[in-house]
């Protein structure tokens, strides 16, 4: 249901500045909260002055909102457009200030005293963020035919320093860029349009509590390019504009709407040469494609690898309409033109070390003459290599120079040099396969679900390509799960899936090879067996305790050859019993246990049932199937309350008589459950019985004269 709402000027935040600073010079943010109630409200008769708003709710339905200017002219209904993936990455501390709200996009409107809200579908709660921000001129300055551009400072823009809630964060380095727009009016003027930025850092931080402005740099239509976040424009700074890519990435937003409206020329050529200096001083290539592990968002779960461009649209990596189709689809001419600004340009340039020996790599934007260099401490040249072509690659022995702290530097002509620590000697880790197992080590692919597949696990010392083949007995390679894959250092997990093997003795090879040519390999066993399939216990709510519900448990599987065949049963990993084997021929069999062991019935818990099946031709195999024994019966109270409330100690069917009417309730959770009931209940009989038929005892409650019930 659609619901119109107008605000009541009533601060529930205390205002930052004095109230009387709200339309005056000064930059303020007032919060007003909304009554979520559909019912129409007036307007308060004093008016307050604002430039920018921002919405912010509570529910899954939407909101609109439109505003009126000091002339008194209505804006059109604009979407609240929440931005939940505009943002600090999932789990740090900016993310917990405003938990469980959605968070609008905030919109430059102009001069306004009035805004009205629209909810539609479910919303509990909306929160308008007005932002007075006044004109602020600046020094205005035409993009300078040289690599580094104007870029206005924090100080020029006024952004407001004392308000910054945390240090800023910084990254190892810089791989691409995400570019946005900020949402609002596309015709503001110079003037404003500093005015702008600040009122963004304003609601970034007042409104929706981050550190500071998200934006690592802000364009305006003009071409004006103005320093965001806090921390250093020439420093890997981790903004708060893309959830899970803000490490690694620079933000740039361009100021306005451009969802059908084109960015002009100047704001194009602003970015292109923002983004071609900024990514040449992190060696950085506007127009490659790489692959960016995810650091968690609605759209990429965490550590899922995603295909991005060295300039890419927020909507590459989340469920969003930014940066807007027109300024989307100009992101490739963009890239192109700031590819083609400062040249010539070195690339990626990496160092791989291991063993001794240390490679040197980069790519050239064109074919250069190049020289890495390494000097020591005390700035002395150690080593030098040369060469001419569009990549850089060397190889260096370091085994001729004492251990030690060195320096290395890659240069190319006028390109920017690349430059970093190297430390000779002892600390490098070798590489290496560590930790290396196949769980479970033997697989029963039949297409049960059952044991179809086995979970490699391995840890890398180094970053390495890996390869991962499964070889049968005779050395022959039966199947590359992984080919030749540039893998990071650390823990790693693949899935071997069993269904193309036949049933024998394998072995799952794992080898890694560095691009200076070192390779290891490691081995773990791998043992593919249909005899064992088909298995289930039955129920998997166990209750031994001759109530005659569920009082036995059913075990059933099937086998493809005859074998020796063993019960076990396991808690935590230990054994608590043995239930039964004996000799199975080929066929479907079941087994039906009570509970009873030699040590007395089996007590309350989670539990696995570990069937193992050894033939003569491969051995044993095992499955394991978990079951629960519970043979307690709920617990369950009438409140001595208004209306009927029961109070439950675990999920259960509540049964229930009132006056004489049967009622059947399901509940998922223990707690406090509420029965609604029309009139006076006199007389209350409720009966709870859980997953594995365990029943209370009944439980009545009499009155001579009952509250209505709810």
């Amino acid at each position: 249901m659609r619901r119109v709402v107008l605000i009541l000027f009533a601060l529930i935040l205390a205002a930052v500045a004095a109230p009387s600073a709200l339309g005056g010079s000064s930059a303020v943010v007032r919060t007003v909260e909304f009554l979520a109630t559909g019912e129409r409200q007036p307007a308060a008769a004093e008016e307050k002055r604002f430039t920018l708003a921002g919405i912010h709710w509570r529910g899954s339905g939407w909101v609109a909102f439109r505003t009126r200017s000091l002339e008194g002219r209505w804006s059109a209904w604009r979407p609240a457009a929440p931005e939940d993936e505009d943002g600090p990455d999932a789990g740090s501390r900016e993310t917990r200030t405003r938990a469980g709200w959605h968070i609008g996009n905030p919109w430059w409107v102009g001069p306004s005293d009035r805004v009205e809200v629209r909810t539609i579908g479910r919303v509990a709660r909306v929160r308008a963020h007005l932002v007075w921000s006044p004109e602020t001129r600046v020094p205005y300055r035409s993009p300078a035919a040289t690599t580094t551009p104007p870029v206005v400072p924090r100080l020029s823009w006024g952004a407001d320093e004392s308000i910054r809630r945390a240090p800023p964060l910084f990254a190892d380095q810089i791989r691409f860029s995400v570019v946005h727009h900020t949402a609002g009016q596309n015709d503001y003027s110079r003037a404003e349009a500093a005015a702008i930025v600040k009122g963004i850092q304003l609601y970034h931080v007042q409104g929706n509590g981050w550190n500071d402005i998200g934006y690592n740099f802000l364009v305006d239509r003009f071409g004006t390019i103005y320093e965001g976040r806090f921390g250093g424009a020439e420093r890997n700074v981790v903004g708060a504009h893309a959830q899970g890519f803000n490490t690694g990435s620079v933000g740039v937003a361009l100021l306005g709407s451009y969802g059908s409206a084109a960015p002009s020329q100047a704001a194009q050529d602003a970015i292109a040469q923002l983004l071609s200096w900024r990514l040449d001083l992190a060696h950085a290539d506007p127009t490659t494609a790489l692959t960016v592990i995810s650091g968690g968002s609605n759209r990429f779960p965490s550590g899922v690898p995603v295909l991005l461009r060295g300039v890419s649209g927020h909507r590459d990596t989340g469920f969003t309409e930014c940066p807007g189709n027109q300024l989307y689809g100009r992101l490739n001419s963009i890239a192109a033109a700031a590819a083609q600004l400062g040249l010539p340009k070195l690339y990626e340039p990496r160092v791989e070390s291991g063993e001794g020996l240390v490679r040197f790599r980069a790519r050239l934007s064109s074919r250069q003459p190049w020289v890495v260099t390494v000097t020591d401490a005390g700035k002395l040249e150690a080593a030098r290599g040369a060469g001419t072509g569009t990549t850089v690659d060397w190889t260096w022995d370091s085994t001729l120079v004492p251990a030690g702290r060195y320096t290395w530097t890659m240069r190319s002509g006028s390109a920017r040099p690349a430059t970093g620590p190297l430390r000779i000697g002892g600390t490098t880790p070798a590489l290496a396969i560590q930790e290396i197992t196949a769980t479970p080590e033997t697989i029963t692919p039949n297409g049960d679900g059952q044991g179809d597949v086995a979970a490699l696990a391995y840890r890398l010392t180094v970053p390495a390509n890996v390869t991962v083949e499964v070889v049968d007995e005779g050395g022959f390679v039966v199947s590359t799960v992984v080919d030749r894959v540039w893998t990071r250092a650390g823990e790693h997990a693949v899935d071997i899936d069993g269904a193309a093997l036949t049933d024998g003795a394998y072995s799952i090879l794992v080898r890694a090879r560095t691009r200076a040519g070192l390779e290891v390999e490691k081995v773990v066993p791998l043992l593919v067996s249909r005899t064992l399939g088909l298995v289930s216990v039955t129920p998997n709510l166990f209750s031994p305790n001759e109530d005659g519900r569920s009082d036995l448990l059913e075990i059933a599987f099937s086998l493809t050859a005859a074998a020796d065949v063993s019960i076990r049963v396991v808690r935590d990993g230990r054994w608590v019993a043995s239930p039964h084997a004996a000799s199975y021929e080929a066929g479907s069999h079941t087994f039906q246990w009570n509970g009873i062991r030699s040590a007395g019935r089996l007590r309350d818990g989670s539990y696995s049932a570990v069937i193992d099946a050894t033939d003569t031709l491969l051995g044993r195999v095992s499955v394991v199937v978990p079951f629960v024994s519970d043979t307690a019966a709920p617990r369950v109270r009438l409140l001595p309350t208004r209306g009927i409330r029961v109070e439950l100690s675990e999920p259960a069917i509540l049964y229930l008589t009132i006056d004489g009417a049967r009622r059947e309730r399901h509940v998922k959770r223990a707690g406090t459950v509420r029965i609604r009931w029309e009139g006076a209940a006199r007389r209350v009989r409720v009966v709870a019985r859980d997953g594995a038929g365990n029943t209370s005892a009944p439980v009545v409650r009499v009155r001579e004269a009952s509250s209505p019930g709810e």
